[in-house]
């Protein structure tokens, strides 16, 4: 595959750390975002990734990097991977506070992101924009016990990316929404059963063979559908 230029979001830890090394070690160029740039990991430093400061929650950090991306040469895949969990398990800790702290990161964030690359976008080769989501998003599967502000967010994430795939359709875009599966990283915790570098590996090749026919799927990462 001819290199890429990927962008990545939340990329100091976890899957957002996995998807920029793994990238940067098949040949793309990839521009890794974090919120804090004096707090990198070795391994990010090491692994030959661009750095930009973003918080996904802030409009003004988004313009800003915009403002950066969209003055090169162009950009083929945004991973819309910076999220945060929700700390309401239950209907007594639900709270107006929690669902905009998530919602913000988690759904206006990749929205107006998306918004916000298009010039850079329209110019790549790919045009594809890849949501991380969650299987707990899917209304017709809903679990209980886990944050409501988080599943509410992945879910709405979900019709944001069913509506970029519409409009961006005429444009040749390929929006998906993927759900990485329960890793082991600082929000899944150590019972997760899966390797966040494995899952990334496998989540890449899956979306390396989508097409502007997969636009607005929901997927895990071997490609199989979850139902809405």
């Amino acid at each position: 595959m001819p290199t890429r230029s990927v962008l990545v979001t939340g990329s100091s830890r976890g899957l957002g750390l996995e998807f920029a090394v793994a990238l940067a070690r098949a040949g793309d160029q990839v521009i890794a975002t974090v919120r804090n740039t004096a707090k990198i990991s070795e391994r990010l430093r090491g692994s030959g990734v661009r750095v930009e400061s973003l918080d996904a929650a802030d409009p003004a950090s988004i313009h800003t990097l915009a403002e950066k991306i969209n003055s090169g040469p162009g950009l083929d895949l945004l991973i819309n991977n910076a999220g945060v969990i929700g700390q309401d398990p239950t209907v007594d800790a639900l709270s107006f506070d929690e669902f905009r702290r998530v919602f913000d990161t988690n759904v206006f964030g990749p929205a107006v992101m998306t918004r916000a690359l298009l010039p850079a976008l329209r110019k790549g080769k790919s045009r594809a924009v890849w949501n991380i989501s969650s299987e707990l998003g899917s209304i017709a599967e809903s679990t209980p016990g886990f944050s409501y502000a988080y599943s509410a967010s992945k879910s709405a994430l979900n019709m944001v990316t069913a509506r970029l795939a519409k409009d961006l359709a005429p444009d040749g875009f390929t929006v998906v929404s993927f759900c990485p599966g329960w890793n082991k990283t600082d929000m899944g915790g150590a019972q997760a059963p899966l390797d966040p570098a494995d899952s990334i590996a496998k989540l890449i090749a899956t979306g390396n063979r989508l097409t502007a026919a997969d636009s607005g799927r929901y997927m895990r990462i071997d490609g199989s559908t979850i139902p809405w």
